[in-house]
């Protein structure tokens, strides 16, 4: 493989908003959240020293801002750390003693993708996967004045078979610069002994209710209280001595795009209160007046347009500069008339999927992806000639790159802990296991457990190719070709869950002169008028045929590939603004009336 080409530091247009003191200083966890917190983003020590080891160095290299990894312009490091190497972090930090029965939690957004936490030189604990949240009950390990946090941290990227997505240490194309490290917030809190660890929330839209599920640190649950709230009224109210409560609410206030209307909650158990809140909706499929099954929201059909979302920052990598930036691109997407985004490869910090809750954009949610190396053979040139093979032996993951069955395992815990994460997000419509085989094995038993994990929202569960007849979608990705399809035997939704992917170099606002693209144009006015001709052509024509849901590629440029909407910094809008609100009428004006199926 040739070396990558060298990448151009590119601020975003939040750059020099970023508080270099504490950034990201957002209450990280908006449904479990509590008042006495502390966030600990900011400047910490960092050294990367060669081996894998628990010794601590003597020295450090310099500071890095926290959260954001050292490979990230953001960090201040721009340093690749690489398999075999061992990256520490230190933080002097002064924690107020807990009050007597209460502990004190050490909290991680995200630390890619295996780390050894020690407070004052005592291991606190240890954790494996990049993607998800983990904590530490740190109470009797801090001192009064000043204590030690240090971590040490391993990442094999895209050469061990933990989850990695599009990471890649030799970045080019659609595979993009490897971070590592700590990425997500870093915070603590101050909380009972016995406290609410989790909670999951489930609206029952059909029957007027939500039911609440508690998980509890100590084995007896305390008497919880349960008051919900619309706006300033209380609208219900329960009590609970055990883990499950369901509440009625009749005449409630639908969730929608267009009202996306969210239902505060107060959870009082014992001395332990936390707030939260949901939303109510139902995803489904019914069919239309022709027969063709559609995805509805609320029992109404709703034709999804939306955009592929990589989750790259130019200047964060997999974090974003600020809360306000998340926020305010959900939001310009929204106004460009997009009801979607496919959240790919990757697992956001949660306030993204608040901002989506609070907004109205929905999500589809992938999995991460993992494995040992793929097969071109297989997750390339087969599919391209309308070939598909079978992953459901156990002989049979070769090619996709999970043959391995610790990388079996692996998949399967991350796939829990995604849905366990992830559960209580309002907009969050679909889950997508695998992605055009990379690290594909037995999807429709995958997506038959994903069911009975959740069984509130749709599955993708083979996006693109190597269909295996499971989920709730035929699922296309069309890139070189004219898209065409034909009913599903199946009787599954017909969704194009990936095409377009056209390009336009944007001079000053790339980090690359390697250029990547499905169709390079020259200048802006030609590109959309491209982009709108593919959907005069091959997209709003198929509606009424039965086409429910178009992916465009992407929403950004991401270093190599600039086929986005907007520049890599987001600072620019390739496309006309115009241009693309009227597809996305027109989509939404395709669309039919539909009767009742079941799925």
């Amino acid at each position: 493989m040739a070396k990558p080409s060298h990448l151009t530091p590119l601020p975003s247009r939040w750059y020099g908003t970023v508080d270099r003191n504490c950034p990201l200083s957002d209450y990280p966890r908006p449904q479990l959240r509590r008042d006495n917190w502390q966030c600990l983003n900011g400047m910490w020590q960092y050294a990367i020293r060669a081996g894998i080891a628990l010794a601590e160095p003597g020295t450090y290299d310099g500071d890095i801002l926290v959260p954001f990894s050292p490979e990230a312009l953001l960090s201040g490091v721009n340093r690749q750390l690489l398999p075999g190497q061992t990256l520490w972090y230190r933080r002097e930090i002064h924690f107020e003693q807990p009050p007597a029965g209460s502990r004190l939690l050490l909290h991680f957004g995200g630390v890619d993708q295996r780390c050894a936490v020690f407070v004052n030189g005592a291991k606190a604990g240890c954790h494996e996967g990049g993607y998800w949240p983990f904590h530490f009950d740190i109470t009797d390990l801090i001192r009064s004045g000043s204590t030690s946090i240090t971590l040490a941290v391993w990442d094999d990227s895209d050469t061990g078979l933990q989850a990695y997505g599009k990471q890649k240490l030799r970045r080019g194309g659609i595979w993009y610069t490897a971070q590592s490290g700590i990425w997500q917030t870093v915070w603590a809190e101050i909380v009972p002994r016995q406290h609410l660890c989790d909670l999951r929330m489930t609206p029952d839209y059909e029957q007027s209710r939500v039911k609440f599920d508690l998980d509890f640190a100590q084995p007896e649950p305390p008497p919880t209280r349960i008051t919900i709230w619309a706006g300033d009224t209380v609208v219900a109210e329960g009590c609970t001595e055990g883990i499950s409560c369901t509440l009625p609410l009749p005449g409630f206030r639908a969730w929608s795009l267009d009202d996306p209307f969210l239902y505060t909650v107060k959870l009082t158990a014992g001395d332990d209160t936390v707030e939260s809140y949901f939303g109510m909706r139902q995803f489904g499929i019914e069919a239309d007046d022709r027969g063709h099954p559609r995805f509805t929201l609320n029992g109404e059909p709703l034709f999804l347009s939306g955009l592929l979302d990589q989750g790259y920052w130019s200047d964060g990598l997999y974090t974003a500069p600020s809360d306000e930036a998340m926020s305010s691109e959900i939001a310009a997407l929204k106004d460009l008339g997009f009801t979607m985004v496919r959240k790919h490869i990757k697992v956001e910090p949660l306030r993204w999927y608040y901002h989506c809750d609070r907004l109205g954009m929905l999500v589809w949610q992938d999995f991460v992806s993992g494995g040992g190396p793929y097969n071109p053979l297989v997750t390339q040139y087969l599919p391209f000639a309308g070939l598909r093979r079978d992953d459901s032996g156990d002989d049979r993951g070769w090619g996709f790159g999970r043959t391995d069955q610790t990388g079996r395992a692996i998949f399967q815990r991350d796939m829990h802990r995604t849905i366990d994460l992830l559960y209580n997000c309002s907009a969050l419509a679909v889950w997508v296991p695998f992605n055009e085989g990379w690290g594909q094995f037995e999807a429709a038993r995958i997506a038959h457990a994903v069911r009975v994990l959740d069984g509130t929202r749709l599955i993708d569960h083979a996006s693109g190719w190597h269909d295996q007849g499971g989920g709730d979608f035929a699922s296309h990705h069309v890139y070189f070709k004219r898209f065409r399809f034909r009913p599903d035997r199946l009787g599954r939704v017909q969704a194009l869950t990936e095409f377009g992917g056209y390009s336009c170099p944007t001079p000053g606002h790339m980090t690359s002169n390697r250029l990547f693209g499905y169709r390079m144009y020259s200048e802006r006015q030609s590109l959309t008028r491209a982009v709108v001709e593919l959907y005069d052509r091959e997209i709003i024509p198929q509606v009424p045929a039965g086409l429910s849901i178009a992916i465009y590629t992407q929403v950004s440029d991401v270093e190599d590939e600039i086929n986005g909407l907007f520049t890599y910094d987001r600072a620019e809008l390739k496309l006309d603004a115009g241009a693309v609100r009227r597809v996305n009428d027109a989509l939404r004006q395709a669309g039919g009336s539909t009767r009742r199926v079941s799925f």
